[in-house]
């Protein structure tokens, strides 16, 4: 059976295939580490871990890079208010959300690079954009103009003929909200006199330090190398980064950066969106506080449909830890305990089957873990029927926990 993944970049859902058999090259967009993620950006961490686990389990080996993001305008900023070095502000944020990525059980390489320690690569492909006429200078930074790259915003759909006549330029690292900066985008941020040298390199390009837009590049050319089988990151990525992250990984190298994208949608609060800049945030022990557990958590937020909005509820999250708790109840009394000695029933076989087999057809369905849980619950429901009704054999009951072992390898609730 094939995978089918929705393709941001097609607008299609389509059979994955990678370049090389059986092996996967993955980027996804990890934290800006300035300040801690909430459970929105867990949400989306979330889903990553479920592709990354299913192509496990699907014998594909993942070559799979993370970024922490600790050189940006509000780092910088934030750093320098509480005067102190970029380090000391984001490797506390850094061990915290390594912390709580294991307390979800999320699975992340074993390294995980900074923007900080790849200035030299981000230095060397503004060097090469620089030459091939992409990029310029202008009062001692670098832009990009997306004008000079061919098919600039088709990851986003972008309508270019709403481009303005008159040269803009946007020098900040982000911008607030889903808007579109219909203009030349900044790569390099050049010394000036009056500010905090802390916060700035010495290059072959002069003093300086590379925006946000180039720092991704850098990180995964130098690691990945050019062509990746598949990029993710949440939707809000689709305003602006990922498209300069295309127009500056293609520029460079004149090949398809990557086939496949995806991107997890938002966690609302209250029906709005979860957002550090609104106030309306929840953090894991928010949640823990009230009772839940990080399993309940994870289940909660794996449940939902990666392309589709999650609106936070204690009364939902009560509802699905409910029903986690209800199945973990179910597999212990059908394979840990012994039922009545009778007939085996005919179809028990096939219902044994049955839990992978449904399992697989749903997950290759676009990652469908409602649906792939809901089956299985179903399933496991009839064959706890067949265990107090006729008993299951010690055989039986361990093919059932060895296929539900294997099913809890992408889950990581079940047990």
């Amino acid at each position: 059976m094939t995978l089918y993944v929705t393709n941001t970049l097609t607008r299609k859902k389509e059979p994955f295939k990678s370049r090389v058999e059986k092996r996967v090259k993955m980027f996804t967009c990890g934290p800006s580490i300035y300040r801690r993620p909430h459970v929105g950006n867990f949400a989306t961490f979330l889903f990553e871990d479920i592709l990354q686990r299913y192509l496990e389990y699907s014998g594909y080996e993942i070559q799979r890079v993370i970024n922490f993001t600790d050189v940006e305008d509000k780092a910088l900023e934030e750093a320098a208010q509480k005067d102190i070095s970029l380090s000391a502000l984001t490797e506390p944020v850094a061990n915290r959300f390594l912390k709580e990525a294991a307390s979800l059980q999320i699975r992340l390489p074993r390294e995980i690079p900074r923007s900080s320690t790849h200035v030299d690569e981000a230095v060397r492909l503004i060097q090469e954009l620089l030459k091939g006429g992409y990029a310029y200078w202008h009062q001692n930074d670098v832009f990009y103009d997306p004008l000079k790259f061919k098919g600039f915003g088709k990851l986003y759909g972008l309508d270019m003929s709403r481009w303005p006549k008159k040269k803009r330029r946007f020098r900040k690292d982000t911008y607030p909200g889903q808007r579109w900066n219909l203009g030349d985008f900044i790569l390099w941020h050049g010394y000036r006199p009056h500010q905090d040298d802390r916060f700035y390199w010495d290059t072959p390009i002069g003093k300086g330090r590379p925006a946000w837009n180039i720092q991704d590049p850098a990180i995964i050319s130098s690691r990945l190398g050019y062509q990746i089988d598949i990029a993710c990151g949440g939707v809000d990525n689709l305003y602006r980064h990922h498209d300069y992250t295309i127009a500056v990984m293609e520029a460079v190298s004149q090949r398809l950066f990557s086939r496949y994208w995806l991107h997890g949608e938002h966690v609302l609060l209250d029906g709005r969106k979860m957002s550090k800049s609104k106030g309306n945030i929840l953090y894991l022990e928010d949640i823990q506080d009230k009772g839940f557990t990080a399993k309940d958590i994870r289940f909660y937020l794996i449940y939902g449909h990666y392309r589709k909005k999650i609106n936070l509820t204690l009364k939902q999250l009560q509802k699905t830890a409910d029903q986690l708790t209800s199945f973990r109840d179910t597999v212990r009394n059908v394979c840990h305990t012994s039922g009545p000695r009778g007939r085996r029933a005919q179809n028990t076989g096939e219902l044994i089957h049955g839990l992978t087999r449904t399992f697989e057809d749903r997950m290759n369905d676009d990652l469908d873990v409602r649906g792939a849980f809901d089956n299985i619950a179903s399933i496991l429901g009839k064959l706890n029927a067949l265990h107090n009704g006729h008993g299951l054999s010690k055989h039986d009951r361990t093919q059932i926990l060895h296929a539900l072992e294997r099913i809890d390898s992408v889950f990581g609730v079940l047990f």
